[in-house]
């Protein structure tokens, strides 16, 4: 049995996620106290809730303390089970989140399967669906699985609604990761309206280009008046080792150049470092990393969700990363 204190380090739902995946693959039962003690309404909302009940699901699984609101949680996991499954958060919970939680059983499996996730798919406090379709799930099929998400329905931001589709086949194992030089990038962009006036994102857009200095060839406006109302702007930066995604997220009250000046921000910051690997990025890399057993990036300063990550996981697996900085602007994630 495994005791985590959920107030440890940034001590939020990360927690409730990584030790949920983590259990399925190692088969080993942990509790979780004071869940989300660090954040304005602790306990389980609607999506780790979500994710608890897919993750038993999937391995039907012993749970105690699955209830909106609760602050401790028991789990212990069965045998992992392929298959087709569907799960519906009833909010506008990130699906990206959920499918965070369940995908390293999934990846250690022996057989394919299909989860369908309904909820959120662009929320600002979760990865959008385009950085799962374009930045992380291309770096899981290099070490050697098979996944394809499909984006079948948006879901913003506070109604949701989204669906997305995930197509999984494991590999008997995964091969390690050596992310550490960018090379050369290219810049692409694009804006997406729901149900919102189609000028807010060609001014994004105008600003995006006039920073960064995008080809205008090179961005699309995506204008949908089927599902919404709702507002992202993405950034995309190529490299002959990865697409990092960067993302603005329009809200009431909040001009379209601010939302564009804010994306530009993080595009800068990142470019400026010189490192392959965005924070974000890494962040997710960890526990496919340590499950590989081996493996190497280069990122900007590590938030404290990382390291928080980084002790999760060492909790699990007999595995020790090490954090090093090698540049004014670079850290080293290695194991």
């Amino acid at each position: 049995m495994i005791e985590i204190d959920g107030a440890y380090g940034e001590g939020g739902g990360q927690i409730v996620r990584s030790a949920l995946g983590l259990s399925l693959v190692t088969g080993r039962s942990f509790t979780i106290r004071n869940i989300r003690a660090k954040r304005k309404k602790p306990g389980l909302l609607r999506q780790h809730l979500t994710a608890v009940r897919a993750a038993a699901q999937i391995s039907s699984a012993q749970v105690r303390g699955a209830a909106l609101g609760s602050e401790t949680l028991y789990f212990e996991p069965g045998a992992v089970q392929a298959g087709s499954y569907l799960f519906q958060v009833g909010t506008a919970g990130s699906c990206t989140l959920v499918l965070q939680a369940i995908l390293p059983g999934l990846l250690a499996g022996s057989h394919p399967c299909r989860v369908t996730i309904e909820g959120g798919t662009h929320n600002p406090m979760a990865p959008p669906f385009e950085f799962l379709q374009q930045s992380y799930l291309p770096l899981l099929n290099r070490m050697g699985v098979e996944i394809r998400a499909t984006l079948v329905r948006p879901g913003f931001f506070p109604v949701g609604g989204g669906r997305i589709e995930v197509e999984i086949i494991p590999a008997r194992s995964l091969t390690p990761l050596e992310l550490v030089t960018r090379g050369e990038v290219s810049l692409s962009a694009r804006s997406y309206c729901a149900q919102l006036p189609e000028h807010i994102g060609r001014r994004e857009l105008r600003v995006v280009c006039g920073t960064l200095h995008i080809d205008r060839a090179n961005t699309r406006h995506i204008q949908d008046e089927r599902y919404g109302p709702g507002n992202v702007l993405s950034v995309f930066v190529h490299s002959d080792q990865l697409t990092e995604t960067f993302t603005g997220f329009g809200e009431k009250h909040l001009s379209a150049e601010k939302v564009a000046q804010r994306t530009v921000s993080q595009v800068k910051r990142y470019l400026k470092s010189g490192a392959p690997v965005g924070p974000n990025l890494a962040d997710q890399l960890l526990l496919p990393m340590a499950l590989a057993g081996t493996g190497h990036v280069r990122t900007l300063q590590p938030t404290n969700h990382t390291l928080t990550n980084i002790a999760v996981i060492e909790t699990f697996l007999a595995t020790r990363f090490v954090v090093s900085q090698v540049s004014h602007a670079c850290w080293d994630i290695a194991l």
